[in-house]
């Protein structure tokens, strides 16, 4: 029987490429939409990509900020595929300002989805994979985690958690079969991204040793062989994914 990953905020960029990846390597796939407007601009259209890799898909909307939906959503993809194999935390948001000019706002809206959704989704999915005694939980952090970002405060706050979430979450899970490990992406190219000025994109690939900025499928990968049976004895890792920038 086929294995089901979900992946949360899977509608578009690095969460919809993860799940057509996962998707292509053989796994049930539950797309996470935060809402019914982000179904229709990008979940349907992921949904039918991994039909088409001939595995089994659906679409499931929640606001993964939202501990108590997270909990119904978890049990709704449980009773959908019969497990929750791998969940793959990627959900996230930026509101980026100078710490000085930073609202109460903005840093609660990015720490709710990027930061409290990751703990909202291991322990209601986490739940499912302790009782199956099996489990890859794979959380999306940043370089902004790692090394801090001026104009991030709460988004290299979420980030630099989820790591702390990580470690913590394959000490105390992995006696039942789980692992638990972070992807930390640099810049990659997605909506979030093409944003920023061409000036600035331009500055940013000067530091990075291999001279481009990342594909969403350079994050999706590695996503794929940490979900992967040949990742079974890697947890509580950071695997950065950034093309040499920190170097």
């Amino acid at each position: 029987m086929a294995k089901t990953a979900l992946v949360t905020g899977a509608s578009q960029g690095i969460g919809a490429c993860i799940a057509k990846t996962l998707a292509a390597e053989g796994f049930n796939v539950a797309i996470n939409c935060r809402s019914e407007q982000e179904l229709e601009n990008g979940g349907r259209e992921v949904e039918a990509a991994c039909r088409a890799l001939g595995v089994e898909a659906e679409c499931f909307i929640c606001d993964v900020s939202d501990f108590t939906a997270c909990g119904e959503m978890a049990k709704a993809v449980k009773e959908r595929f019969g497990s929750i194999d791998v969940l793959v935390n990627n959900a996230g948001i930026t509101r980026d300002g100078l710490l000085v000019r930073m609202t109460e706002e903005q840093f609660d809206l990015v720490t709710s989805v990027n930061y409290k959704s990751v703990f909202n989704m291991t322990r209601q999915a986490g739940a499912i994979m302790f009782r199956q005694r099996s489990g890859r939980i794979i959380n999306i952090s940043s370089v902004a985690g790692l090394y801090g970002n001026a104009g991030q405060f709460n988004y290299s706050a979420a980030k630099a958690g989820i790591i702390g979430m990580t470690k913590t979450t394959a000490k105390e899970l992995g006696s039942r079969g789980i692992t638990c490990n972070a992807v930390a992406p640099g810049f990659v190219k997605t909506p979030m991204t093409d944003v920023l000025k061409e000036e600035y994109k331009a500055e940013i690939v000067k530091s990075i040793a291999l001279g481009r900025l990342g594909d969403p499928e350079d994050i999706a990968n590695a996503v794929a062989f940490l979900a992967s049976d040949r990742a079974g004895y890697i947890t509580g890792q950071v695997l950065e994914v950034s093309g040499g920038m920190s170097m």
